[in-house]
Order: C-alpha cells, then structure tokens, then sequence
C-alpha cells in the first residue's frame, strides 16, 4: 500500500492535470470537493459527497479523469467510489467501481455494483407474483394491442435489450398490474431460476425505510442489484422520497447496465412526474413510454364476457352492452359490476335479468349511464377546440392545425366508437393506412406532449357533457 504522503501527491497531481484541462470554475464546482480514500493493489478509491458526482464523473469527465489518472498512477489504475446514500450516514456507503474503458475511453458508459456475499442473496426470496395474472386471462383489444405486444416481447426475450425499461402508464383500473405481473410470471415460466421480484413502490420504500433503521442500505441495494427482472408498480409513490430515490437510482444503473429487466407502472407518464429526481426520470426515458388507456367499448364487452365465463354466468348481450355502455374506462369497475350482480342474484334469489343488471349499475357506477359518442359528435367538439370549421376536416388541407385535429378526430373515434378504422377512413375521405397512423401518431404525442394531452382531456370532457 502506498503511504498516505504518497497517495496524497500523486493525487494532487492528478488534480493539478484536471484543473489545467476543465478550468478553474468547472475544477472547484466538480473535482475540489473528491478526496483519497486509499489506494490498494494499482485500486484507487475516492470519495465522493453523493452519486451525482460520480454520474457526472463517469458521463461527463470520464476522459479527463482517465487520462489524468494514466498521468500520475498509471495506465494499470483502477477506480473506485464511494458515496453515501443517506448524507453523514457512513453505514449507507456504497463502493462503486468506475467503468473499465481503459483501451477504448469514448466507448459506451458500463458500470459494475459489487455484490453481497452469496448467503446474502437468499434463493428462496418471494417473487410476490399472484399465478393468476398471467397474459392468457389478459383481455386484449385495439385500445391496448400495443402496450399487451410490448410486454409480451419483453417478457418472452428477457436476453434481448429491446423497450429497457418499459414504463408503462395509465389511470388506475385499467389493467397495469395485472400486465407487468404477467410479464414477470412468462420470464419464471421460460426460465424456473430466473430472480424476479414485483414490489409496489410502497413495498420498496418500507424495506428502504427498514434497511436505514438497521444500517443495512448497501445490503438492501446489493440484494436488489442481484434481481434479473424488476417490476415496480405505482411509481408515483417515489415523489417526494429522495431518499428511497437516491436508493433506486444505483439499482436502476447497475439492471440496465447488465440488461436486466426494468419495468415499472405509473398514473402518469415520466413528464408529469414530480418532485423525483430529474436525472432518474431521464433514465425511464432511455426505453420505451406507453399508455394503456382505459378499455374501449369492444374491450368492455369482451371482458365482461370473459368475467362471466369465469364466474359460471350466462348474461345476455342486453346485459352486456347495458354495462359496457355505462360502466367507465375502468377494468376494475367492471369487475366491481359482474361481482354486484352475481351477489345479488343469489341473495335475493333473482335470476339475472336486464332489470336486475339495472339495479347493479345503478348501485355501482356513480354517475348515469353514459351516452353515445358518435362520429358527427366528435368532429363537432374536435374542430371546436382547435377553432376550426367543421368541414375542413373533410378536405385534403395538410394545414397543421387541421391535420393534427383530424388525427385526434381518428384516435377518439377509435377509442369511444366501434367504428372499424375503414370506416373511419370512408367518412373522413381517408385511406385505411392514413387512419391507422393517425391514431399512432397521437399516442406517440400522447406520452410526450403536454399539448396534446391536454388537447384530448378537454375534448373527452366536453363530449361527456
């Protein structure tokens, strides 16, 4: 080992190249504040007053650092840091390698998180997977054919680094728990050892909170680190937990790194997000963002069928299309209306009729039956909202005002009517193929605009009044 003397000059010397190459101002906000931990077998370690140095370290400096290094250790140096997760907590510190870029410095950013002993990573963990959420009792429908396919190839290549992470967002009961327990309960099935572990962010914060009460959080981030797939729900509950999130950010570095699993679910998409860190809503960006939005009419009727089904009840297509035209865009609620109704058929000893399925409705859903949404409804309201004339909806203007209300125009009719999209393309002079890219083009905008959410909120409100 080196002499603290010794270790102390050549750091300073190190310091010294830095200072020569990033400049004063840059030198005393990034690299004054770093000291010398120790310096073991060519392993140089220093600290750091949080991860966020050691991000801008490894993202930023990475070459001055390494060449600097080079300069006055070595070419065979190897860096280490160390920060703590909770601030002034030295029993949070974690020991972070630095990416091994020696040969090739500008190539992709890697990063390695040392593990815990093995009789730390317990084998016999609880992967908190109910069997019963799997994707063959998963309802699929136009309205979430694309948010259904991206888990399912997620989960059936766990080896391929395609949508990592998959943030998946949307209201609550539309389905986004059972959709990420699927994908987790595919990985186990294709592969019986793989490490798969499901948490509400409320589960993770209080193992957090555990693991700070014992002075265990290295424990607790190695452990996490040791998962192959991660499927975290309700991440909204992050905001505000700097603490949890500082936790959380380490483990998403080191999954991702290793193309490990990421999923998570939220009620609104990364943008929305608030008072969570910026750096780790950056990083839910780096896969892919999708909406599944509530259920529309044909996915309505069609897990109402299924419920029926697997609760032994016959319901006519009366009763059926009663309940889908009044329940909301809410799996949940509709689960809520088939139970009601069984219930009170046995209770009262009445068998399920139309009135009966009134009464259900009427006792569950809060607000009165909805009424139809047609294509004439939401043209009126859609041209209305972007100032226009409803006929020029119909001409072959590419103003951009017009496009973009004649593509929501598509993708509401696709949500609140059953009309095919060539009937929707017959009644706006469209072709097929230009109905269906409408209708992606604004659930592309959909998770990146706050203009165009907005846009669809008002026009929805207004064609419910």
């Amino acid at each position: 080992m080196a002499s603290t003397f010794k270790l102390e000059e050549k750091w300073a010397k190190c310091l010294e190249l830095i200072r020569s190459i990033v400049g004063e101002e840059r030198y005393q906000t990034w690299f004054a504040i770093a000291r010398p931990v120790s310096y073991e077998d060519g392993r140089l370690s220093i600290w750091l007053p949080s991860g966020y140095y050691a991000d801008r370290y490894e993202d930023t400096f990475y070459d001055v650092l390494r060449a600097s290094l080079y300069r006055a250790f070595g070419e065979k140096i190897k860096l280490e840091y160390q920060y703590d997760i909770v601030a002034n907590d030295t029993s949070s510190r974690l020991r972070v390698p630095s990416a091994e870029r020696s040969k090739v410095i500008n190539s992709k950013l890697t990063r390695q998180i040392e593990k815990s002993p093995v009789h730390e990573m317990k084998p016999d963990f609880d992967s908190q997977l109910n069997s019963t959420l799997t994707f063959e009792n998963y309802c699929v429908g136009k309205s979430n054919q694309l948010a259904v396919s991206i888990a399912e190839h997620i989960a059936n290549n766990p080896d391929k680094p395609d949508f990592n992470p998959y943030f998946l967002w949307g209201h609550v009961g539309v389905g986004k728990t059972h959709l990420i327990q699927a994908i987790g309960i595919r990985i186990k099935e294709l592969n019986p050892n793989a490490r798969v572990l499901f948490n509400t962010m409320r589960q993770f914060q209080n193992l957090y909170y555990d693991a700070y009460k014992k002075k265990q959080i290295p424990d607790f981030i190695n452990w996490y680190c040791s998962m192959d797939a991660i499927l975290f729900d309700d991440l909204q509950e992050l905001s505000g937990k700097d603490g949890t999130a500082r936790a959380l950010f380490p483990i998403f570095n080191h999954l991702h790194q290793h193309n490990k699993k990421l999923v998570f679910t939220c009620d609104r998409p990364p943008r929305d997000l608030e008072e969570i860190m910026d750096r780790l809503i950056d990083r839910f960006k780096w896969g892919i963002t999708e909406q599944l939005p509530g259920p529309d009419l044909d996915l309505r009727k069609k897990i109402l069928h299924s419920k029926a089904e697997r609760n032994g009840l016959d319901l006519s297509e009366d009763i059926i299309n009663l309940i889908a035209n009044s329940a909301g865009s809410s799996v949940r609620e509709l689960e809520g209306i088939v139970m009601g109704l069984y219930m009170r058929s046995i209770t009262l000893n009445r068998p399920i009729t139309l009135d009966l399925a009134r009464e259900v409705v009427d006792n569950i859903v809060k607000t009165p039956i909805r009424k139809t949404i047609n294509f004439e409804m939401i043209v009126e309201n859609t041209a209305e909202y972007f100032g226009l004339d409803p006929n020029v909806i119909y001409t072959k203007s590419r103003v951009r005002d017009i496009a973009d209300a004649r593509q929501m125009i598509m993708y509401l009719c696709s949500k609140h009517t059953g009309l095919s999209t060539p009937a929707i393309g017959a009644k706006l002079n469209r072709e097929h193929s230009t109905v269906l890219h409408g209708i992606s083009a604004v659930k592309d905008r959909l998770s990146t605009s706050r203009e165009t959410s907005d846009a669809l909120a008002s026009i929805e409100q207004a064609l419910m009044k």
